[in-house]
């Protein structure tokens, strides 16, 4: 890790992390998905699962990245990724990240074509029974957040301290070749990135301390992004608690070079964000003051998410009876 990886203090930034579990889950999704004879394709991130940031990751670190296949259906694969962080100093390692995603494999020939997966062979049946029932649930997942499409970020002149308007920020960003797939379409990783840019700036703003990303919730890719497209990529803070910051983002794509597509939504998430000091100990958080009926209704459901987090926290803590 080097110091264009980190921030002023020397934290790896979150978004970086997230780029090489995106790389890692990729690799071999794509190298699975064509591990037999037939149609050529490349594997497109459709989701990514909740993600804990463990422990910090700091500038000249190591970060050894791991990804696993757990699951196949007929069209998706399940790739689980584990990321070390290794001192080359004294040999120390410790686990920072893991994290769950979905692809697809998009047929070379035809972008719009979605190829079947090849099987895996499950070591028990209950691991088969058991992927199946995260598929179920983060298919009904990516559903329910579909609702949310329509909704934007709009710029408040003068906002007061502490409100939703106050911290709200945007980045505007052109996609360029380097961004992209062999198809021409934006890597997850990059989306990613440019998102955990916008949260941290938000929680920056708000707080006005050192900030680190704490967890990511469900990332869910609503369509793909091709080459050429100019993207808004838009961050609020929804919810805040003692000690942490939850930050809604949403990345818009234009298709400025192709006036029959008008502009769409892309991708969205949930980050959180806990404020440090100098020695890296967690501050206490400016509570948010939600104005408007639709930011203190984000406000509660901000809430509920993060009691339900909390409660299952709680829950693989508890010793076992």
């Amino acid at each position: 890790m080097r110091p264009d990886d980190a921030n002023v203090a020397g934290n790896v930034h979150g978004g970086t992390i997230l780029k090489m579990i995106e790389e890692a889950g990729v690799i071999i999704s794509t190298r699975h998905c064509n591990s037999q004879n037939g149609e050529r394709c490349v594997a497109a991130l459709a989701r990514v699962e909740r993600t804990d940031f463990l422990s910090p990751m700091c500038i000249g670190e190591v970060a050894h990245v791991s990804a696993e296949i757990t699951y196949t259906s007929k069209h998706s694969v399940e790739v689980q990724v584990h990321v070390m962080s290794e001192n080359i100093l004294t040999g120390t390692k410790k686990l920072t990240n893991k994290a769950t995603l979905w692809y697809v494999p998009l047929s070379l020939k035809n972008v719009d074509k979605v190829l079947e997966v090849p099987p895996i062979v499950y070591t028990r049946q209950e691991l088969e029974e058991e992927g199946r029932k995260r598929y179920e649930a983060q298919k009904l997942e990516r559903m329910e957040t579909k609702w949310r499409n329509g909704d934007i970020v709009q710029p408040v002149l003068s906002p007061e301290p502490n409100t939703v308007s106050y911290s709200q920020s945007s980045l505007i960003h052109l996609v360029g070749p380097s961004d992209c797939t062999l198809h021409g379409f934006v890597h997850g990783g990059v989306t990613m990135k440019l998102m955990d840019e916008v949260a941290g700036i938000v929680a920056a703003r708000h707080c006005k301390t050192n900030i680190v990303t704490a967890s990511v919730d469900a990332i869910n890719f609503h369509d793909k992004i091709r080459k050429g497209c100019v993207i808004t990529i838009s961050g609020r803070m929804t919810f805040t608690s003692n000690k942490s910051m939850e930050i809604e983002v949403l990345v818009d794509a234009d298709p400025v070079v192709d006036n029959s597509q008008k502009r769409y939504r892309a991708a969205s998430a949930f980050f959180t964000y806990v404020s440090l000091n100098q020695e890296g100990k967690p501050l206490p958080v400016p509570q948010l003051v939600p104005e408007t009926e639709d930011e203190k209704k984000r406000f509660e459901d901000g809430k509920g998410r993060y009691l339900q987090m909390k409660a299952k926290r709680q829950a693989h803590t508890e010793p076992q009876p």
